[in-house]
């Protein structure tokens, strides 16, 4: 009878054990996301729970404490932008966090608990997200997590249109235009450390104020005056070699009118518009200028590595070297549940730099 006793206490006992660990499982293959099932405005973004990501081969699995907002995650979510195939639907273009799990065949020397930022091509509005060991960086060690989640796409971006694509040289002239968003405040700090000059575009006097404390050398408030008389004036005639173009159609007289001779037009976006009407080629033909168009996110993973190595050799000591030349510029913090309120601000165009968003508090 006692034998028998002891056997229904065992089998009792493994039941329970087998419920706990599979309700334990359950929940630790769960996370919180932010969803969009119909596309529209941020009131559509939507905060549930869904399954983790697993590491596959060559991935490592991040715990995320921040991410960043970009503006591509605003076209995203209205169903203008879609992730490239096979990559997340979750929103999301950058995260910092820590390691939380290797995949196999992961080769970096990465181990558990690390601090990591990551550049994305999507799920980055979650809890957790599986990313390439080739797109991981560590996080500079004077650099919390908020801060760095305000670095890989925007200043990724910045150095792949002034490096790979622009190819800036020294004393030349660069006109970044929206110089004080989280792009442009990137730009304006490299571009100084290229040993070129920035001159910006911006909105008002506090963002064109932060443009200038960057380093940026003159500023022209696009709502009030010409930026190509600006640029004229400044150079005394020469024009702008480069322009960093992520306006696109409203702007297009004054930024043929900005270019210098032989100069390079990168654009990246079109906040202003895609259609042209006039005579574009024309007048770019005259000044022999080069009109050159580059997106990130739809980049090869090989690129993007590439990438990645250059602006981890170039860039990455100067954010915590001895006198910590570069800085990230935040204009504020959101918590995950507040990220419609997150949006909202992005598109009302009140930010200097970046918005990020908390998943764990700040210590």
């Amino acid at each position: 009878m006692h034998r028998i006793l002891h056997i229904r206490r065992l089998v009792l006992g493994n039941a329970c054990r087998t419920a706990w660990y599979k309700c334990c499982s359950g929940s630790a293959g769960k996370m919180r996301a932010v969803c969009v099932d119909v596309p529209g405005g941020p009131e559509n973004l939507l905060l549930r729970t869904v399954p983790r990501p697993q590491p596959k081969s060559g991935e490592v699995l991040i715990k995320v404490h921040a991410t960043a907002l970009n503006r591509a995650d605003l076209l995203q979510r209205r169903g203008l932008y879609p992730p490239p195939p096979g990559e997340s639907d979750i929103i999301g273009l950058e995260v910092a966090g820590t390691v939380d799990t290797l995949g196999p065949g992961v080769k970096g020397g990465w181990g558990r608990d690390d601090r990591v930022m990551a550049l994305l091509s999507g799920g980055g509005y979650a809890e957790y997200v599986s990313v390439p060991e080739e797109l991981l960086m560590p996080v500079p060690p004077n650099l919390t997590l908020c801060q760095a989640a305000a670095i890989p796409e925007a200043w990724l971006t910045a150095f792949q249109l002034l490096v790979f694509i622009a190819q800036v040289k020294e004393d030349e002239v660069v006109l970044v235009h929206a110089g004080a968003s989280g792009v442009g405040t990137a730009a304006v700090q490299l571009v100084r450390l290229l040993g070129a000059v920035p001159v910006v575009t911006a909105g008002g006097p506090e963002k064109l104020k932060m443009a200038l404390s960057l380093g940026a050398a003159a500023g022209f408030n696009y709502k009030e005056e010409s930026f190509a008389q600006g640029v004229h004036d400044f150079t005394g005639g020469k024009g702008a070699n480069v322009i960093l173009d992520c306006i696109g159609g409203c702007n297009w007289k004054q930024n043929v009118s900005s270019l210098a001779t032989d100069g390079r037009w990168v654009l990246y976006g079109t906040m202003g518009g895609r259609a042209v009407e006039g005579e574009l080629l024309g007048k770019l033909l005259s000044k022999r200028g080069s009109l050159l168009c580059s997106l990130l996110r739809s980049r090869s993973l090989q690129y993007k590595a590439d990438l990645v190595k250059a602006f981890s050799q170039r860039v990455l000591p100067c954010f915590s070297d001895q006198h910590a030349s570069l800085r990230p510029v935040i204009d504020s913090t959101f918590n995950l549940e507040d990220i419609a309120e997150a949006h909202r601000h992005m598109e009302a165009n009140r930010n200097t730099g970046k918005i990020v968003i908390n998943l764990i508090p700040p210590n």
